[in-house]
This record gives structure tokens, C-alpha cells and sequence, in this order.
């Protein structure tokens, strides 16, 4: 029995040992961790490692991350090598390009200069350049440069599609140097050589050489040619093309036919302009041509319904264009008056000048134009109507001020010299009639006739 209770003693005496041994063990590692917990921190690696082996997961994620970041980082920063050795000449020209957009010139030059000379450049980056120079030299208006550029672009790349517009700009500055004949050259040639390209943009070149038929037009229409641009102008005007511009077509067809005395066809267009287009600013314009075509075609009293249409214009009409219906109401009314005034019409050149009377009551405006109607009352034998015309002249002289032009001041010397001359010639006649009833009083007759040198 004491035998079993030592060895029972002796089994509870190891237990206790090695518990004791654990607990020192235990006490030996708290202060371990909590001296190192007091020391600076280690560099992440060493944090990883000594984490255990409870934290395999996040160390692992902790380090694919890093390395994923450092993989991104190396990759923006790696520079990219361009496999197309054409991209370079390419910004070049799109920077020429830019700066010729925006009027930098001096600095767009150079660019597309250095394009045209680099041996490397592809011919069209080169054809490109060139162009931009061309254009450059037109805006600024430089057309023996801009000729010079653009004749070279169609003799190095007579196949580029752009070659039919060159021809088009040659023209027109060709137009400008007062060279006709060869701006006409070249209008022809915008025609036959875009129906000589084959590609997919056939309106854009249809509308080319739409444009280029109306330059035709305009040329011989400002060379004087009247006839040919009118014949010109009507073939564009019956074509069914919805990119013509029929409004500003017939409307120089108008101009063109009155200039070369086509008054028939005048007539018939500027009436269906009328009708087509009745709220267009050049309508004042082509009142005036058809005034004009219906008086030499002997048809006064159209002619005179026209003008007075057109100087009974109502405000509204002329709103948008004040200035332009102004000059036309003045200018038609003026000219048609004239001619009849001249032609011996006198009660239609006096509606007229009655209507003439009310557009401007400014001196400079009202002035000629009362004394006008003042001649004209005097052909009409109505002396006591131009009397009253000539003295609303004489009585509104102080409104001319100090700096009349010496016209309107040889105006008011004359109204003043007619109300005289109608005075005298009143009392002449009376002095007639009377030596008609009794001789005996020719003797009274001694006033002299009013002369210009004595005007007051």
C-alpha cells in the first residue's frame, strides 16, 4: 500500500513539475512580445514572418498586391515605340494644319515647308503640306504665290480628287488679276476633270462644277459680256438641281438681260421672280429692271405702276434692309421720272416726283426733287403751283446751314430767279391782253425780263 502511494505521489509530483514548467514557459514568451512590441517596427517582410502561422492568407495577399502595383507603375513609365515611322510627319502636318486654322502663318509656314523637303515624308503628307501652303498664301490674299503653289500641286499630284477644286480657286484669282480669258480656262477645266475622277463623292463634285458654271456666268457678266452671261445664267436657271441657288441665279440673270437690252425677257423673269420670291432683299432691284424693260418697250403705264409699288413700299417690307430699299426708291424713281419728264410726259413724271417728295423730308433730298415738280407744274401751265413748289425752296434756305454744297445753294438761286421769271411773265401776259383791247397802253409796258445775273 505505501509502495501504490509513492508511486501515485510520484506521478502527481512529475504532473505538477511539468505544469510549473509550462507556466514559466508561458510567462517567458508574454515578455518577449511585449519587449518587441515596444521596439520600432521591423519592414513589412519581417511583420509577414512574424505573423505566425495564423496569417499565411494575408501575407500572401499583401505581397501579390505590392507586386501587382509595382508591375502597373513599371509599365506607364516604360516608353512605347511606335511601329509606323509615318506618325511623326503625320502631327507635324496636323500641327501646320492647326496654325493655319488659327492665322498663326508665320509659324505654319516653316512646319509645312520642312514636310515638303524631308526625303522620308510620304508623298501624301507632301501633297497635304503643300495644299495647307496654298491656302495660306490665298487667305492672305498673295495670289501670284497661291498661283505659283497650286499649279505646282496639280503637276506633282494630278490623280489627287482635290484638283477640280484647285482649278476653281485658280479661276477665281485669275478672276481678281483681271486675266479672264484664263480665269475662264479654268472653270472649263473643273468641269472635265471631275468627270474624268472615278470615287465615291459625286455630288461633292457636282456641286464643283454647278459652281464652276456660275463663275463662267460672272465672268462675262462683269467683263461686260451681258449677252453671254445671261445665256449662261439661263441654262443654270433650268436645271432641276436642288443645290442650285435659284433665287441668286435668276436674280443676276435679271441684271443680265436688262443690261443687254433683253427687255421681253426682262419682263417675264423679273415677274416671276416677283412672284417667287416676294420677300428678297433685292426685290427694290428687279422693281427697278422691269420698270426700266416695260418703259422701253413703250408700256408706260406699267412702267409707272411698278415705281409707284415700289415708293408706296410699305415700312415693313423694308425693315431688314432700310438702306438698300431706300437707294433703289430713289434711284428707280428718279431715272423713270427723268425719262418721262424728258419724253414730255409730264402728269406721269409729276405722280412721280409727288411720290419721290415723300421719302425724305431732308433738304438735301427734298430740295432737287421740289424743284422738279416745280418745272414740271410749269409745263403743265400751272404757274401758280410752281410758284408755291419754288417758294417752299426759298423759304427753307436757312436750313442749309454753313456747309451746304454749292448745288443745293445754286437750287435755291434758281427757285428764286423762277418765281421772278413767273412774275414777270404773269404781268407780261396781262400787258398783252391789254394792248389787244387798247393800243395806247404799249407805252406802260417797260418792265425789263428777269435776267439770271440779277438774281438777288
Amino acid at each position: 500500500m505505501s509502495f501504490i502511494f509513492a508511486i501515485v505521489s510520484r506521478r502527481r509530483a512529475g504532473i505538477l513539475f511539468r505544469c510549473v514548467i509550462a507556466f514559466a514557459a508561458l510567462l517567458l514568451a508574454g515578455n518577449l512580445a511585449k519587449s518587441q512590441t515596444n521596439t520600432t517596427a521591423p519592414p513589412p517582410s519581417t511583420n509577414t514572418a512574424a505573423l505566425g502561422t495564423n496569417s499565411p492568407a494575408i501575407a500572401s495577399n499583401n505581397t501579390n498586391t505590392a507586386s501587382s502595383f509595382n508591375e502597373t507603375n513599371n509599365a506607364a513609365f516604360t516608353p512605347i515605340s511606335d511601329p509606323d515611322p509615318t506618325h511623326d510627319y503625320q502631327a507635324r502636318l496636323e500641327e501646320g494644319r492647326h496654325l493655319r486654322l488659327m492665322r498663326q502663318t508665320a509659324i505654319a509656314e516653316p512646319v509645312l515647308e520642312d514636310l515638303i523637303t524631308q526625303p522620308g515624308a510620304p508623298e501624301k503628307v507632301k501633297g497635304d503640306a503643300l495644299y495647307e501652303l496654298a491656302l495660306i498664301a490665298h487667305d492672305e490674299g498673295n495670289t501670284v504665290r497661291a498661283q505659283q503653289i497650286y499649279a505646282q500641286f496639280v503637276s506633282r499630284f494630278s490623280d489627287d480628287p482635290r484638283v477640280p477644286e484647285i482649278f476653281l480657286r485658280q479661276g477665281q484669282l485669275f478672276r481678281q488679276m483681271g486675266l479672264d480669258s484664263l480665269a475662264l480656262s479654268k472653270f472649263y477645266s473643273v468641269m472635265t476633270s471631275a468627270l474624268a475622277l472615278k470615287n465615291d463623292k459625286f455630288d461633292y463634285y457636282q456641286k464643283l462644277v454647278l459652281d464652276a458654271q456660275m463663275e463662267i456666268a460672272e465672268t462675262h457678266y462683269q467683263a461686260g459680256e451681258f449677252a453671254q452671261a445671261a445665256d449662261f445664267f439661263s441654262r443654270l436657271i433650268k436645271q432641276n438641281n436642288p443645290d442650285l441657288d435659284r433665287h441668286e441665279i435668276q436674280f443676276r440673270l435679271i441684271r443680265s438681260l436688262q443690261a443687254s437690252s433683253n427687255y421681253n425677257e426682262t419682263v417675264a423673269q423679273a415677274q416671276d421672280f416677283l412672284t417667287r420670291f416676294p420677300d428678297s432683299p433685292n426685290q427694290p432691284e428687279v422693281r427697278f429692271c422691269l420698270a426700266l424693260a416695260l418703259k422701253n418697250l413703250g408700256q408706260k403705264n406699267e412702267s409707272l405702276q411698278q415705281v409707284l409699288a415700289l415708293l408706296r413700299e410699305e415700312k415693313t417690307q423694308a425693315k431688314d434692309h432700310p438702306d438698300v430699299w431706300a437707294y433703289w426708291q430713289q434711284r428707280t424713281g428718279n431715272e423713270i421720272a427723268n425719262q418721262l419728264y424728258r419724253d414730255g410726259d409730264y402728269p406721269r413724271a409729276l405722280d412721280i416726283y409727288l411720290s419721290l417728295n415723300q421719302l425724305d423730308h431732308s433738304v438735301t433730298w427734298q430740295f432737287p426733287v421740289t424743284y422738279q415738280i416745280g418745272m414740271t407744274y410749269e409745263r403743265l401751265l400751272q404757274p401758280q403751283m410752281a410758284m408755291q413748289s419754288y417758294s417752299n425752296i426759298v423759304t427753307r434756305e436757312s436750313e442749309l446751314g454753313t456747309n451746304a454744297s454749292p448745288g443745293l445753294k445754286a437750287i435755291v438761286d434758281m427757285a428764286r430767279w423762277r418765281i421772278n421769271f413767273i412774275q414777270w411773265q404773269g404781268r407780261a401776259e396781262n400787258i398783252n391782253e391789254a394792248l389787244k383791247d387798247d393800243p395806247a397802253a404799249k407805252s406802260a409796258s417797260t418792265d425789263p425780263v428777269p435776267s439770271k445775273t440779277a438774281i438777288p
